[in-house]
């Protein structure tokens, strides 16, 4: 099981080379405005090929051993979360952090809870797939696997791809999550309750919490440290654990046998001073009502717990944003500022729900015969 946590070097450059570009791209990135607040605009999507994403999203074939989908952990009736304080993993592994919302994912500056990766959806859907405790799936079979399938043949020939390859999956995927784009939310429709609209006003004043969570998609795509406790889960049990250690390995964290907590983007940047340990992308405010848990470790249970926690001062940590302060709001002013947030959410993209009902029929002699050819 070990061995199979063990990444190429080639796969190590590819993840250095995804972080570095990461690393140039929010450092340059404009964060949007804090008076950018109001709906989120839908990208333009080409039908076909959407279509063809959404089918393979959903498709567990796209897992080593077809056990799990994208959909596994990103499902649709939950904002395209999970509802887990951790997420799922390939079997025989656990992850080690929260699952986040897909929705409006085509318009993020990074991915990614530590923003490893930038706005290359084609990177982004290239690791989700790949990475050992994802989906653990070779490119090179799953290629193989799609070109047996007939209404794959059909559908990516019509969608203008041409025969099945790695390059369109990792085209057809990131064109169904242009489709997930919030819609319907009382902020949207102007539809707020009075004490939505007075949480509004304290959102963008006195809780101060506009100044990272700006735009349209109540984020600035940074990442910042606000002192979440770590989850003992992750080091707790052994799977996970082990996930994280994987992890850390290639992306080159030092003594991450002994390290027992998550270093968010230092991962990204590797500061000498640690000064970027426990720093996290801001998450979208948006479909709150969908995606509890919150934070990236799933350690706060509700909209209110999560509101306590800011007007506290947030945690504990040596490097907290030095913005992070007690706000001193009081229980009515607390209050309305969850109604508020409740009102960023929509209902959910029933649209976008699939079941799988086609029989998983893997026949591996072809890939196989193909790899002997091969070697």
């Amino acid at each position: 099981m070990i061995n199979r946590r063990i990444h190429s070097i080639g796969k190590q450059i590819f993840v250095f080379a995804a972080g570095v570009f990461a690393l140039g791209l929010i450092i340059n990135a404009t964060p949007a405005s804090a008076d950018g607040f109001g709906p989120v605009k839908a990208p333009k999507v080409n039908a076909k090929k959407a279509a063809l994403g959404k089918r393979l999203f959903f498709d567990p074939r796209l897992s080593g051993d077809a056990a799990i989908s994208c959909s596994t952990c990103h499902i649709p009736s939950k904002g395209f979360a999970d509802g887990l304080e951790l997420s799922k993993a390939y079997p025989g592994s656990d992850g080690f952090r929260n699952t986040p919302t897909l929705i409006n994912t085509a318009q993020r500056a990074a991915w990614f809870h530590d923003g490893r990766i930038g706005t290359n959806l084609n990177d982004v859907t290239r690791e989700s797939i790949t990475e050992t405790y994802n989906m653990n799936m070779d490119m090179r079979l799953m290629q193989e696997r799609v070109k047996q399938d007939p209404i794959y043949v059909k559908m990516f020939k019509e969608a203008g791809y041409g025969e099945p390859s790695n390059g369109s999956i990792r085209k057809a995927i990131p064109e169904y999550l242009k489709t997930l784009t919030s819609r319907g939310s009382a902020f949207d429709a102007g539809k707020m309750s009075d004490a939505a609209k007075r949480g509004f006003e304290l959102f963008k004043g006195k809780a101060g919490c506009a100044s990272c969570h700006s735009g349209n998609r109540f984020t600035d795509d940074q990442p910042h440290n606000t002192g979440v406790p770590n989850n003992p889960e992750i080091w707790k049990k052994p799977l996970r654990h082990m996930t994280y250690v994987a992890f850390g390995l290639f992306m080159g964290i030092e003594n991450i046998m002994n390290v027992r907590r998550d270093v968010g983007a230092h991962v990204r940047t590797h500061k000498a001073d640690g000064s970027d340990i426990g720093k996290f992308m801001t998450p979208t405010l948006r479909e709150l009502n969908q995606t509890a848990p919150y934070m990236h470790n799933g350690m706060i249970k509700t909209l209110k717990q999560v509101v306590e926690f800011y007007n506290n001062g947030g945690g504990n940590d040596v490097n907290k944003d030095s913005r992070i302060k007690p706000l001193g709001l009081s229980k009515e002013e607390r209050s309305n500022l969850v109604a508020f947030l409740g009102s960023l959410s929509g209902k959910p993209l029933t649209g976008a729900q699939h079941v799988w009902k086609e029989k998983i029929n893997v026949n591996y002699q072809p890939i196989k015969d193909w790899l002997k050819q091969r070697n």
